[in-house]
């Protein structure tokens, strides 16, 4: 029976333990939030999806102050997270600046130009995640 969950995979396409799969995606998350913050993204938000969705356990939500900022920022995230030899499931969006969405399976990152995220207000759409703290992920 299939939960509808997409299922974590190392970069050898082996199935995961769950305990393994946890530690990739902290590891993940801890990758992506430096990255991010590397580059000075804006209102950076990490929420905890466990309980609420089965789509992902993370989302990311981040801002840049313009186009070129909002690309800059996800090709960071893409960069970064390829040389620890993670690559993305699906990406879109990043080369139009205006919100580039990068899933990487248990994290999904989302990158908006200020209007397009007060316009979606992915915040208070995913209301019941919990937020995570940023200093949590530095160990």
């Amino acid at each position: 029976m299939s939960t509808g969950r997409r299922t974590s995979r190392g970069t050898s396409g082996r199935r995961q333990t769950r305990a393994a799969a946890a530690a990739l995606t902290r590891r993940e998350l801890a990758l992506i939030v430096r990255a991010l913050q590397a580059r000075k993204a804006i209102d950076l938000l990490v929420l905890d999806l466990a309980g609420v969705s089965e789509a992902a356990d993370y989302f990311v939500i981040a801002s840049g102050s313009s186009d070129t900022h909002v690309r800059s920022l996800a090709e960071h995230v893409l960069g970064s997270l390829r040389d620890a030899g993670v690559r993305p499931h699906h990406e879109e969006g990043v080369a139009g600046g205006r919100w580039a969405l990068l899933d990487f399976v248990d994290c999904v990152v989302h990158v908006f130009h200020p209007t397009l995220r007060d316009y979606y207000q992915l915040e208070r759409l995913w209301a019941d995640a919990a937020p995570v703290a940023l200093e949590q992920l530095a160990t």
